[in-house]
């Protein structure tokens, strides 16, 4: 009986089947969360700023929503190797407080009690780290959308802050605001367009309309990032040469937006813009070394981007306690 001598690739082939044959297919690992609820704030520096990321909650939207313009089965597949669920879409609402000299700058006052009830925990949030809200000098809206401007509003449709300067972009209260946009919407559209007309109009916030460079206050200014609206735009932050852009959504998903920048979502108001104000965005950041926060990231949501071929990865900060 001839022996049997099997090669090296024989045995690479024998032990990959192996675990097929001999073992159970074993499923994800499905983190869930704390009995409990997680602290919803997260502090560091960047020069002489002080920042502080605070949680308005999640939102929880369908998976088909992402990557509209791939292959579904692609987009699946993308989900499933990165540990997410293909047909539900988990994403955080990271909030930035700047606090640089005499400013105290928020950016977007989140969803208030008017969208989904596991978001609008924006106030609370600032409660329980130790910020006084009536204390925030300056209050600046990346866009619109309900999740970014609905909290604006208290319960007696005032707003919330009343004592802030508050900023939006000319061309985002232009697109909201326009004559006859809610009778062209269709009826789905329809309670989105109400929502940023009546947060827009909300007694007690006298607007300043802002454009790209515009300074908010001294080392925040705000850029143009158009594409998931029409008037979208980011928040950077500078001290001691060192920066932050706060993206807002124009990047808000921080696997697929890097490896496939190029994929849009259903909310991208134009896709095309979107896409390339993406790649404008990621390639500032690597040029530059300018950290990032994405709103919809996992908490806090902070960190940075590397260039791997046409694509991009998304770094997080390592964090100092």
């Amino acid at each position: 009986m001839p022996l049997f001598h099997p090669t090296r690739r024989d045995l690479l082939s024998m032990a990959a089947a192996m675990p097929a044959l001999t073992l159970p297919s074993l499923a994800r690992a499905d983190l869930g969360p704390p009995a409990t609820a997680n602290p919803g704030h997260f502090s560091f520096t960047l020069g002489q700023a002080k920042l502080t990321v605070i949680s308005d909650g999640h939102l929880e939207t369908p998976a088909s929503g992402l990557g509209v313009n791939a292959d579904p089965g692609e987009v699946q597949a993308f989900l499933k190797a990165h540990f997410l669920s293909p047909t539900s879409n988990y994403s955080h609402t990271n909030h930035l407080l700047i606090e640089l000299g005499e400013a105290k700058v928020l950016v977007d006052t989140g969803s208030g009690s008017r969208f989904l009830d596991t978001a609008g925990r924006l106030m609370e949030n600032l409660d329980a780290a130790g910020i006084d809200a009536s204390t925030i000098t300056h209050v600046v809206i990346t866009h619109a959308h309900p999740d970014h401007i609905w909290g604006i509003r208290d319960d007696f449709d005032e707003a919330i802050i009343p004592d802030a300067a508050y900023f939006l972009g000319e061309t985002e209260r232009t697109y909201w605001m326009q004559d006859g946009l809610l009778a062209s919407a269709p009826a789905e559209a329809q309670q989105f367009i109400v929502g940023a007309q009546n947060s827009i109009n909300v007694d007690g916030a006298e607007w300043e309309l802002v454009s790209d460079g515009t300074e908010i206050a001294p080392g925040v200014r705000v850029i143009d990032t158009p594409g998931h609206t029409p008037g979208h735009m980011a928040v950077v932050v500078e001290s001691d040469g060192q920066q932050l852009m706060a993206v807002g959504d124009a990047m808000n998903h921080a696997w697929m937006n890097f490896a496939h920048p190029d994929w849009v979502n259903g909310f991208d108001m134009d896709g095309d813009m979107t896409a390339a104000t993406r790649r404008r965005l990621l390639d500032m950041a690597v040029a530059d070394q300018i950290a990032v926060l994405g709103y919809h990231f996992p908490f806090p949501g902070v960190g940075h981007v590397m260039k791997e071929g046409e694509a991009y990865r998304f770094v997080p900060a390592l964090w100092q306690w």
